[in-house]
């Protein structure tokens, strides 16, 4: 059960269930002595007048002295009087029923239970009493069946009635419980606006319970923001450091000093992959920018920009790099990702283009194709199919070292994309199309 609205339901059903349950057993109780201290007091008040008829005629009773209810056939309200001589009075209301009920010492007495005719549930007050030297056991009696008929009615409309109400709290729970967790979607869209990189951080404008959480995700965000500006820092860094010395050194293996022997030449071509390295790193953090780590590519405003760092980069070819881009994009995939699959793109055709670079990102029904293509020499279909490999370069006096367009495959890969190599029908060189299906 991973709903937490269940969970709470659940929660209130069996506290309220055994909260009801508590009630119902203390109150059925409570109410069961309540009326049988009723009906004792009032047995004790039939009980007196039954001494005050017993004390005015000792050696016998006049039926038509005491109350009538007790001379109505099973009335329900009944006495008895055994005297420890033997001798024995009944009331005519209990008719030939026998009711057994013990002899008591006088001071005694005594609260039974006793069933009485037709089945009858009666409440015996017994009672021993010394009246001028006479000892006798006295019991006095009365139905309890109405009574009980009653309370069964009032216990079985207080359970449904508590059931009711269990419903009754259950509907408002489940209003309440909503109603709370509709400030939650707060958080949800601001998640979905962190991904599309419209904001740095979620909103902290949420319950209690839910604070520490957010909190701990903006923490987070915050270290990954801090981690990758470090890294693009370091990066950046490290090629400036290394691009002099490299300068140097290759300088050395191109002049006259260095003697033209095949270890030095090996070495100085190590040197220059070295130093397309360090410019390829470079241009990477160019080109990658201070974007947030969690934002989305957006071609209106991203693929301006890095046209502009192209343009920048090879400025001394005066390059024409002319893009497109579909009214109704939206932005889509990852800022970082993106950047590097259209960078790759982009930079190999900037290498290899005499004069112009053409790049389109179009909607096609919810698809994104991508194409790039130049006026270079083009390639054969033979060559064309070993461009992807890792490492393989096809003209050595051109810049990079072969890993570009086998990272912008594995990108591709990464979202489920496809990449094809042809080449181009209007510039004459390669031309480079990718399908991604649309990333929202």
């Amino acid at each position: 059960m991973n709903s937490l609205e269940r969970r709470l339901q659940l929660g209130l059903v069996l506290s309220l269930l055994l909260l009801m349950g508590l009630f119902w057993m203390v109150g059925s109780q409570s109410l069961r002595q309540l009326t049988e201290n009723f009906i004792i007091s009032r047995l004790e008040h039939d009980a007196e007048s039954l001494l005050r008829v017993i004390s005015a005629h000792p050696e016998r009773l006049l039926q038509q002295e005491v109350d009538p209810i007790f001379n109505l056939p099973f009335s329900g309200h009944y006495y008895l009087v055994l005297f420890n001589d033997g001798r024995k009075f009944t009331s005519r209301s209990l008719w030939d029923h026998a009711l057994e009920i013990p002899r008591l010492a006088p001071g005694e007495s005594r609260r039974l239970h006793r069933t009485g005719p037709s089945g009858q549930q009666l409440l015996v007050l017994v009672e021993g009493y010394d009246l001028q030297g006479v000892k006798f056991t006295l019991a006095v009696t009365e139905d309890l069946t109405p009574i009980e008929a009653q309370r069964d009615r009032f216990t079985r409309n207080f359970a449904l009635l508590g059931l009711l109400g269990i419903a009754v709290l259950l509907v408002m729970q489940r209003l309440v419980v909503r109603r709370s967790f509709r400030r939650l979607e707060r958080v949800r869209e601001d998640i979905q606006r962190l991904e599309q990189g419209e904001i740095e951080r979620l909103s902290e404008d949420v319950p209690a319970e839910v604070l520490p959480l957010v909190q701990e995700f903006n923490h987070l965000l915050q270290l990954l923001g801090q981690r990758l500006e470090r890294s693009r820092n370091a990066l950046g860094n490290l090629a400036h450091s290394l691009k002099g010395p490299l300068n140097l050194l290759q300088q050395y293996f191109d002049g006259e000093h260095a003697a033209r022997i095949k270890e030095t030449q090996q070495a100085g071509d190590q040197v220059k992959r070295i130093s397309r390295l360090m410019e390829r790193e470079l241009k990477r953090a160019r080109m990658a920018g201070a974007g947030l780590p969690s934002r989305r590519f957006d071609p209106a405003t991203d693929l301006p920009d890095l046209v502009n760092v192209l343009n920048s980069i090879y400025h001394k070819r005066h390059l024409k790099i002319q893009y497109e881009l579909s009214d109704d994009i939206s932005p889509f995939g990852d800022h970082e990702d993106m950047l590097e699959l259209l960078g790759n793109l982009l930079d190999n055709a900037c290498k290899w283009a005499d004069s112009t670079v053409k790049c389109a990102v179009l909607n096609d029904d919810g698809q994104i194709i991508i194409t790039v293509e130049d006026d270079g020499p083009g390639l054969s279909d033979k060559e064309i199919g070993t461009l992807t490999r890792r490492g393989t370069r096809l003209d050595e006096t051109k810049e990079g070292h072969g890993l570009g367009l086998s990272i912008a495959k594995d990108i591709v890969n990464l979202y489920s994309g496809k990449i094809t190599f042809e080449r181009s029908a209007e510039l004459r060189g390669l031309k480079v199309t990718v399908l991604l299906r649309q990333l929202t």
